[in-house]
């Protein structure tokens, strides 16, 4: 007899009851004993998961403050050893590790044991390459096995990873990898996307050129064979031997560099931040087990678990994926585009990768859910959905009416089917980002949904709406702030003097945590939130001038780089105008110099500079010529007065003309305003 399905949060809790003697009247409650007793709530979150050390921590935090805050001293994790600690027991269990699949419709699966024996190959031949613990490996590589092998083979030996996708230009790839100085470059030599096969044989050329500090080159090549003497990716994972069998990932200190993710800001170069392996581990466990509800594959539990979120490796996202693989849970990864192609839009591809994978949980970015209702997609034309059980959404704010549509048809499919549970499908929208590798707000298996709210804030994360005077308010729109550590949080941005460029990008807002403890800043995310009194919550988009094009965030600087690099182009502006589940809408503003024609060639010239520059992902929605650029009278582009006069507010609450040197010019765009609120209100 099977036994009945218990929430993975559930089985915390009673955990929390019997092990602790701790018991909550309610979600709630529990939560605030996770973001009031730090050292309670992590140390519970060790012991729940069994996390391993060889030598015992002093302490769960050392000092409760905002940056500075050192978690676990004196243990040794390694990101790696937790993955492969679940390889026996998986493998018995007769679960992939892996299932990936591309646009040919294709499946592979790799086991735990072959997991294991690639990642320990690669490893023994970095290490004989030189590489040390701390070294920086970076990777230009698609969203494939081979990928989530040389990331584990990194981890291994203690190198920092970092990986950009292969749909980015040389430039923006540059500006990231120059920054960090890698020693090994692992690359493809192209890649499937939309139906065609776009070759990269030439960026990877430019990297090599562009990268000094840059050692060794190893290529993953589907023609099976380097153009130049690179090692094959392939041929290196290949290795068998006594020494591949014997191999185990080093222990590391708990805040050993695991990889460095960037995240743009609106001036200077993208930031590189480091995460730590021990932080990264604690908080993925609790945010996919706690909050997505994913259990271990083998657990009783659990339904056989197979966790899909559709990503590209430039998001992180799919650092969020990979880490299934820390709970024993398999990881099915789809490579390509999950919208078919620009002459046959198909907006089932994605799901006929669920069917296929069996996968259980299938998130993507609030986008790709937008584009399958606006498509009236069929879902039962996919295939076999009935193993699916849970939706994740992410990267931008799901409307109400799009989640309402999914569940619709999933109601349909759970008479056709037989899956009773299918008829309330669960949603785990989640929001986060890079700068922490986690999630602030996200779902709760029993807690009641409401189409375009998130349940709850997470357990550990001291998340409040704050009004610009610095207090948490309840039922009202305030900036996303959070108040206590967490493990997850950045632990530097590589070569960062003194911190400055942290400092600024969090804490400058509120320099003052307001509760009278003097323990110092509160972090600052830059998005609008809204904490409703039950406790769901809502974001509304970003809260700052950031570009969060279908949730990857590009500065503001970098788009500008690439059009001012044009001869005709004077100067520009950019806006996002991501709010509350409405369409991504990205116009671009430009001055062109004296008698160049505003027409189609100038707007593709435009469009083919950032695509080159940048990647297809921040092409603008619309290009309009204009006189002028509105600027401070220090000369800063106004990019927030003008993204917030497009979203309705008055003019006199965003812009002070007096702090401006050309006040004149806000006319048109005042004009430009009110016909864009009338036409989308239409």
């Amino acid at each position: 007899m099977t036994a009945p399905f218990v929430p993975q949060i559930a089985l915390y809790r009673n955990w929390l009851a019997e092990q602790r003697g701790l018991t909550f009247a309610n979600y709630e409650e529990m939560r605030q004993w996770s973001v009031r007793d730090l050292d309670g709530f992590w140390r519970s979150i060790w012991d729940y998961y069994d996390l391993q050390s060889p030598t015992p921590f002093t302490a769960v935090i050392t000092e409760r403050k905002m940056p500075g805050a050192v978690w676990f001293p004196g243990a040794q994790v390694n990101y790696a050893r937790q993955v492969f600690r679940h390889v026996d027991a998986a493998h018995a269990a007769g679960l992939p590790a892996i299932v990936s699949g591309g646009e040919d419709g294709k499946l592979h699966e790799t086991s735990w044991p072959e997991l294991k024996r690639k990642a320990a190959a690669l490893a023994l031949d970095l290490k004989d390459k030189g590489i040390k613990p701390g070294d920086r490996i970076a990777a230009y590589l698609p969203n494939i096995a081979e990928t989530i092998i040389a990331f584990l083979a990194s981890a291994s030996i203690g190198a920092v990873w970092s990986v950009c996708a292969p749909d980015m230009a040389a430039p923006a790839v540059i500006d990231r990898f120059k920054q960090i100085e890698p020693k090994v470059l692992i690359a493809c030599d192209a890649v499937t996307y939309a139906g065609r096969r776009h070759d990269r044989k030439d960026v990877v050329a430019e990297l090599r050129r562009s990268l000094p500090s840059v050692e060794h080159v190893i290529l993953h090549s589907d023609a099976g064979a380097p153009a130049a003497p690179e090692a094959l990716l392939s041929d290196i994972t290949a290795r068998t031997g006594a020494a591949i069998d014997a191999f185990e990932p080093i222990w590391l200190p708990f805040d050993h560099p695991l990889w460095i993710v960037y995240s743009s800001g609106t001036t200077g170069l993208p930031k590189p931040i480091v995460h730590g392996h021990g932080g990264i581990v604690i908080v993925v466990l609790a945010l996919l087990g706690l909050h997505n509800d994913l259990g271990c594959s083998y657990h009783e539990n659990s339904f056989g678990e197979r966790y899909h979120w559709y990503s590209s490796t430039g998001w992180i996202m799919w650092n969020s994926q990979v880490g299934g693989l820390l709970s024993g849970t398999t990881c099915c990864i789809f490579d390509g585009s999950p919208g078919g192609t620009k002459d046959k839009p198909d907006w089932t591809t994605s799901w006929r990768f669920v069917a296929q994978s069996k996968s259980t949980f299938f998130g993507a970015g609030a986008a790709f859910f937008a584009n399958c209702a606006k498509a009236e997609i069929d879902l039962t034309a996919a295939g076999d959905l009935s193993r699916l059980r849970c939706l994740g959404s992410t990267g931008s704010p799901l409307s109400a009416d799009t989640q309402a549509w999914f569940n619709e048809r999933f109601a349909g499919l759970s008479k056709t089917n037989g899956n009773k549970a299918q008829a309330d499908i669960w949603w785990a929208n989640i929001s986060g980002g890079t700068d922490f590798a986690g999630a602030f707000i996200g779902g709760n298996r029993e807690l009641p949904q409401t189409p375009g709210a998130m349940q709850c804030r997470l357990l550990g994360a001291a998340v409040e709406a704050f009004s610009e005077q610095g207090r948490a308010v309840i039922d009202e729109v305030g900036e996303l702030v959070c108040t206590e550590p967490m493990p997850s949080m950045p632990l530097y941005f590589w070569n960062d003097k003194d911190n400055a460029r942290y400092l600024a990008s969090y804490f400058e807002t509120y320099p003052d945590n307001f509760d009278g403890s003097g323990r110092g800043p509160v972090w600052r995310h830059g998005d609008w939130l809204k904490v409703n009194p039950d406790g769901s919550c809502v974001i509304y988009g970003r809260s700052d001038a950031t570009i969060n094009r279908h949730g990857l965030r590009m500065g503001t600087s970098e788009l500008y780089s690439a059009i001012e690099a044009l001869p005709e182009v004077l100067d520009s502006l950019v806006v996002d105008l991501e709010y509350l589940g409405r369409d991504s809408y990205m116009p671009l503003f430009v001055v062109l110099r004296d008698g160049v024609a505003f027409d189609g060639a100038m707007q593709a010239k435009i469009n083919k500079a950032i695509e080159a520059g940048l990647s297809r992902r921040f092409l603008p929605n619309e290009i309009f010529a204009v006189a002028e650029i509105p600027r401070t009278l220090s000369g800063k582009k106004q990019e927030l007065p003008i993204k917030k006069l497009l979203l309705g507010q008055p003019v006199e609450k965003v812009i002070n003309k007096e702090a401006m040197a050309n006040p004149a010019c806000l006319d048109w765009y005042l004009a430009f305003a009110r016909d864009y609120l009338a036409r989308t209100a239409a």
